[in-house]
């Protein structure tokens, strides 16, 4: 392993480069549900209601985060690279499935058999990019990792007009999707290679993982972080889309893109901005990530407040505006997550810490999707539900800056 001032190899940007594709497909699968809801719940009238459809997104959630510390921990205990290429894999041909189901209990199924399977990616890939840049590029390294995510979500976003044309439909969508995975995975698993290890490195038991890393007060405390503003991620991309077609009167298109292309745009921006802040700001104190991640937290708190109130406005342009301050600030925090978890974590746990912390952060963005549904089924004001996450967002400002970063890239003594 290369010491933490070191300047990366130029396979280790190309480890990155493979891996935005996957990002990309990883959360497109996720998100384009969410976009073509009305033509899934006609085509589907067994769906029901709108708890019922919260079911829908809460299960994969579900799945997805008690698979996630499993996945990361095989990450860590054996190859990187089998682990993301056998997850784009199983997750391509199931997304591929999901476009022949026919009722809601085929489609209840089919998410979760995806949460499965997409669990093993994102600890086993944000691990390996961590793995090969070590020091003054890891945030910048993660940042365009995560943007290849905010692409796909924004792809994602433009899904509702393909559900909508007579010509393909939401079944084409998702037919297209899984067999481009499929075949993308060949290349991947050709080209990508693990990165070296510390000849000092221990392999834990599961149970000796996790009981290290809870034993860890910095990062139970990243746990809360990253679950309480995650929350509020989730009902963003879940069920922005149909709020802003029910409150503002747009059509499904519309109302997808507006609710996925202006705040991934704002992530993709600020996800470089702060990757590049964080590596310079860790120059100065090794609390640089934890600042800048922090900053994004705050500016998401205010940003949750303000789509909360925007109906009352009847503009769809202040929903927007919002919107885009809300993804400004998740790329400070998304871009800095693993980053900060570097810091806390040795170099053999940090794929199943990840894993945990997707556990904790998704099973309560799965209770969010499915609270936020019976919370509009009750009409409960959305100024009040948002103002909700947003109170959970500014706790999570005094949790990260409570963490206390060390040195974990460093070989251990002799």
């Amino acid at each position: 392993m290369p010491k933490p001032d070191a300047r990366p190899t130029r396979f280790a940007w190309i480890v990155v480069a493979l891996l935005v594709p996957v990002a990309l497909l990883n959360y497109l699968d996720r998100q384009m549900l969410a976009a073509m809801k009305f033509s899934l719940m006609t085509d589907i009238p067994d769906i029901g209601s709108e708890a019922n459809w919260g079911k829908i997104l809460a299960l994969f959630k579900w799945t997805y985060a008690f698979l996630g510390p499993v996945g990361g921990y095989l990450a860590d205990r054996f190859s990187r690279r089998h682990v993301i290429a056998a997850s784009l894999v199983v997750w391509s041909s199931i997304t591929w499935a999901t476009g022949q189901v026919t009722s809601y209990n085929e489609l209840m199924f089919t998410r979760a058999v995806m949460g499965i399977s997409e669990a093993f990616y994102i600890p086993a890939a944000l691990a390996l990019i961590a793995d090969y840049h070590v020091g003054a590029t890891r945030s910048r390294a993660v940042g365009m990792h995560q943007m290849g995510i905010y692409c796909g979500v924004i792809i994602g976003g433009f899904s509702g007009y393909v559900a909508e044309d007579p010509a393909y439909g939401w079944r084409w969508m998702f037919a297209a999707c899984g067999l481009i995975g499929v075949f993308y995975a060949v290349p991947l698993f050709a080209i990508l290679r693990n990165a070296p290890r510390h000849a000092d490195e221990t392999k834990a038991s599961p149970a000796g993982a996790v009981g290290e890393l809870l034993g860890n007060r910095s990062f139970r405390l990243l746990v809360l972080y990253f679950t309480l503003p995650a929350m509020a991620g989730w009902i963003v991309r879940d069920w922005m889309p149909a709020i802003l077609k029910t409150e503002f009167g747009i059509g499904q298109g519309k109302a997808g893109v507006s609710a996925s292309v202006y705040w991934m745009v704002a992530a993709l921006i600020s996800a470089v901005i702060g990757g590049w802040l964080a590596d310079r700001w860790m120059l100065r104190t090794p609390r640089g990530r934890i600042y800048t991640s922090a900053l994004g937290m705050v500016l998401i708190a205010v940003a949750m407040m303000g789509v909360g109130y925007s109906p009352r406005t009847q503009t769809l342009a202040v929903a927007v505006a919002f919107l885009f301050l809300f993804g400004f600030g998740w790329g400070f925090f998304d871009s800095n997550n693993m980053p900060i978890l570097c810091q806390i974590a040795r170099p053999d746990l940090r794929a199943t810490g990840y894993g945990v912390m997707n556990l904790v952060s998704m099973s309560c963005g799965g209770l969010a999707d499915w609270g936020f549904g019976v919370l509009r089924d009750l009409q409960v004001p959305l100024m009040a539900i948002f103002g909700l996450f947003a109170s959970l967002a500014l706790i999570s400002v005094a949790l990260v800056l409570m963490i206390r970063p060390v040195n974990t890239d460093a070989p251990a003594a002799p």
